[in-house]
This record gives C-alpha cells, sequence and structure tokens, in this order.
C-alpha cells in the first residue's frame, strides 16, 4: 500500500492544526490518523470529498488551486463554468453579466460545462440499455464516489459505466473547436471553476483516462466573490467591450449537477443517492447482493449534490431551487418559440469527434481493506487483524489515534501503530504492572502531543 494512487486537492496545515480529531471522525473512508497531536492524511484512503474541510473548526483544511494568474500565459484562455456558478448568485444577476465580468477578469471565451450533456445523455441511455447483467450501472460524474467505490467498494468497479463525465466532453470539445479555428495547442488553456475538492484531484489525477483536456482549475468561492463583488459595483463593461457567447442550454443540462439530474433522463429504473453516508450506506447494501431491480443508480458525495459542495458560497437549498427554475424557464422559452426547441448547440455539431472519444479506460479498484499485494501474506495479516480485534474493546473512542479499533488493529498490522495506543490495553496492562503510569503518558503524549496535557495544571486552578 506505499504506491500513491492519488492526487489530492486536500492539504492538512500542522502549524494550525490543534489535533482535535473532528476531521478524523467525519471521516467516511477512515483516512484521517492523529500523530503527535496534528491530523495526518493515509493518501490511498482519502477520496477528496471535503467532509474533513468542513469540520475542521480552526481551518488547517485548505483546498488547493492553481494560480489564477497562469490563465494569462495562454492566448486562448476558456473559461469552463458549472452551471451551479449561476445558481450561487440572485436571479436578477445574468449568465451574460457574470461572463462579461469573467472576460475583464481575463477570459477571452466563456462555456457552461453542462453543454456536454447534450452529447452525453443518449450514450448514457445506449450503455444502460445494452447492460448485460441484472446490478445496477452507475455514474461516474461524481470523481469523490468514484475514488470511493475504489477504494471502499472495489467489485463494484466493474459497474461504472465507463463515458467521460460533462466537463470532460465539453473541454474536449472547447479545445477542438479552437484548434479548428486555427490556433495553436500551446495557446489554448482551459480553467475550470469548480464547486468541490474532488474535481480538482480528478483533474490532476483523472481516472481512466491518461489526461485531462483541462489545464487547470481555480476554486469556485475565489470567482464568486470576485464576480459578484465586480457586478454589485457595476463594474461591468468598463474594461472591455467583449460580449460572451452564450449558447442556450436544454433544460435537462441545466439540472445536470442537481439530485436526479443525470436520473430523470436515464430508462428504466433509476435511483439519485446524494451525501456521502447515504450513498455507504445503500452500496453495502449492494455489495452483499441485496436484490433492487435498479437499471441505475446516480450517486452524489455532497448533500443536494453539486450545490452543496464545499466551494459554494450560498445555501444549497437556495441554489438548487435557483436551478430548477432556470431549467423551467428555458422550457418555457422553447415551448414559446423563443429558442426553437429542436435546436442543436455547437457542441453537438462536434458529436461524431466526441463520441470517439468519449469512453474511458477501466476504472481499476484500489481497495483499502487489501493489506498485501501477496494474497498468502495478506491472509496472514487478516488473520492477525482478528486475533488483534479480540484484545480491543469495540468502543471506537479514537484515543488511539485512529478512528475505530478495527483501524488500528490494522494500522498495527502494517507496521503503522502499537497495541499499547488503546488505552483500555494501557489500562490493563497498568493493572497487571507491565506497564507504569508514566509510560502510558508518554504514549498518550505521542499521540496527542505533549501540548494537551500540559493543561492538567489550569484543570486544578479551575478546581480549587
Amino acid at each position: 500500500m506505499s504506491t500513491k494512487y492519488f492526487h489530492h486537492a486536500l492539504k492538512f496545515r500542522k502549524e494550525v492544526c490543534i489535533g482535535c480529531s473532528h476531521c478524523m471522525n467525519v471521516c467516511p473512508t477512515q483516512a484521517i490518523r492523529i500523530k503527535g497531536g496534528k491530523a495526518e492524511l493515509m493518501d490511498n484512503y482519502c477520496v477528496d470529498c471535503g467532509k474533513c474541510y468542513r469540520a475542521c473548526p480552526v481551518g488547517a483544511i485548505i483546498v488547493e488551486q492553481d494560480d489564477f494568474n497562469q490563465i494569462f500565459r495562454y492566448k486562448q484562455r476558456v473559461a469552463l463554468i458549472p452551471s451551479v456558478l449561476m445558481a450561487q448568485f440572485p436571479e436578477k444577476v445574468s449568465l451574460t453579466q457574470v461572463s462579461s465580468v469573467l472576460m475583464e477578469l481575463g477570459f477571452s471565451h466563456v462555456y457552461e460545462v453542462e453543454h456536454g450533456a447534450e452529447v452525453l445523455k443518449d450514450q448514457m441511455a445506449r450503455y444502460i440499455n445494452e447492460r448485460n447483467n441484472d446490478m445496477p450501472l452507475m455514474s461516474t460524474f461524481c470523481p469523490a464516489i468514484v475514488r470511493l467505490i475504489q477504494v471502499r467498494f472495489p467489485t463494484l468497479t466493474e459497474n461504472l459505466i465507463l463515458l467521460k463525465a460533462p466537463l470532460d466532453v465539453s473541454a474536449s470539445y472547447y479545445n477542438q473547436m479552437l484548434l479548428d479555428e486555427g490556433h495553436d495547442a500551446e495557446d489554448i488553456g482551459i480553467f475550470y471553476i469548480t464547486p468541490c475538492a474532488a474535481k480538482i484531484a480528478a483533474v490532476k489525477s483523472p481516472v481512466g483516462q491518461e489526461d485531462s483536456s483541462i489545464t487547470g482549475v481555480i476554486n469556485m468561492d475565489f470567482i464568486f466573490n470576485k464576480v459578484y463583488t465586480a457586478v454589485k459595483q457595476g463594474f461591468i463593461g468598463k474594461n472591455t467591450c467583449h460580449i460572451p457567447r452564450l449558447d442556450p442550454m436544454k433544460s435537462y443540462a441545466v439540472t445536470w449537477s442537481a439530485t436526479n439530474g443525470e436520473a430523470a433522463c436515464m430508462p428504466g429504473r433509476t435511483l439519485a443517492i446524494d451525501e456521502i453516508s447515504n450513498v455507504i450506506e445503500f452500496l453495502e447494501q449492494l455489495e452483499n447482493k441485496e436484490k433492487h431491480d435498479i437499471d441505475f443508480l446516480e450517486l452524489r458525495a455532497c448533500d443536494e449534490s453539486c450545490a452543496g459542495g464545499i466551494l459554494t458560497s450560498s445555501n444549497r437549498f437556495y441554489a438548487v431551487e435557483r436551478l430548477r427554475k432556470r431549467a423551467a424557464d428555458a422550457e418555457k422559452k422553447r415551448k414559446e418559440g423563443l429558442i426553437p426547441y429542436n435546436t442543436a448547440g455547437p457542441i453537438v455539431e462536434y458529436s461524431g469527434f466526441l463520441q470517439e472519444n468519449i469512453e474511458i479506460g477501466r476504472i481499476q479498484p484500489r481497495s483499502m481493506d487489501k493489506l498485501d499485494e501477496d494474497i498468502g501474506e495478506a491472509m496472514k495479516k487478516m488473520k492477525r487483524v482478528h486475533e488483534l480485534m479480540d484484545t480491543l474493546p469495540y468502543v471506537d473512542c479514537g484515543l488511539c489515534g485512529s478512528p475505530k479499533c478495527s483501524s488500528l488493529a490494522e494500522d498495527i498490522v502494517q507496521g503503522h501503530a502499537s497495541i499499547t495506543q488503546c488505552i483500555y490495553v494501557q489500562k490493563r496492562m497498568e493493572q497487571e504492572g507491565s506497564m507504569s503510569a508514566a509510560e502510558s503518558m508518554e504514549i498518550m503524549q505521542m499521540i496527542w502531543g505533549s501540548e494537551k496535557f500540559e493543561q492538567k495544571n489550569k484543570a486544578k486552578e479551575i478546581k480549587q
């Protein structure tokens, strides 16, 4: 398990961390440990869902982004924006306004990534109609869920639909379109405005693809603050006379990133599940072969899907309402003839090229439960884990620096921890006379840092 499989957008700042263990306790894949009073990330367990980011009370966990100024290295600077960005703004703020500000900030092109769904939708439906087993197929839209399946439910990787997400489809389209216009490849920079950490990680180390068409990733909260400030202060149009070309989106594309956005467009019996704990609960049942008779699963890591991303600024419920209202308005305009109902956007003109390049390679399982590459050795280690569990209390208190007793047992077998880190084992050893109170204290200081135990004098003062 020494090989690092994934790039991670979540970064832990040890100089800020206070070792409170909030992050460890909320992590759905048990990817965090406490050592020396600081949180440490186990790279191959993390899926970049961002629950730790939200739980940290001191801002010790940050989300990386590319330097905004790198956009100016390119002559053609494309901002790929998700529809959920528009849902961050009050309804009076238009797509034209937001796009104009983005161009004033330095972008030469603005394009909504959900246009990619116009090419992807039929391909996904075909995939589902041609499935050859009774297990539901699963979307690869949410990269945190793809990684979750790789590390926690590796037997289910075969059920993932091996097609690119709308983001990648749109990036491929725009890159090819600019090439066809005569621009040199080295002059094209495509930058995605992301609502979450998982999409950053997916761009930096794509799953099922060798590389990405996306040049860089910029955090949505950063862009939102810049754009909304400009809109409120009326700076639109003062630095440029460029009017962005904005293609109208189909209503289903507008809500594609919302919960039930994909599922509502797919054939057969479908189910949409959001929030990673709910997804885990369902996949545990699915992995146990419980019968569901479902054709397609839309799985999202965040509550209310992308509207609940950790880099969004607006309340997720307001954001979803805005998405649905925008979709309804788009449908109304088509029905009223204000937008030709069956008009295909320019991306569909590239459907042949995109469909030739829409498939991704097999997604490899990366089981976090794999104790060793050698099956025989792994069986020995698993036996040792079960033996250790017989000596542990099954209370999952986390005082050992691992989130669960089972995590501690695995850490011990892998040589990353000791049985004496368990406070219950320590107390038993103290009773037996095989460990002194001083030795027990030394172990706890190793886990939680000496600072926490220097509070004893203050406690005595309070008691007095």
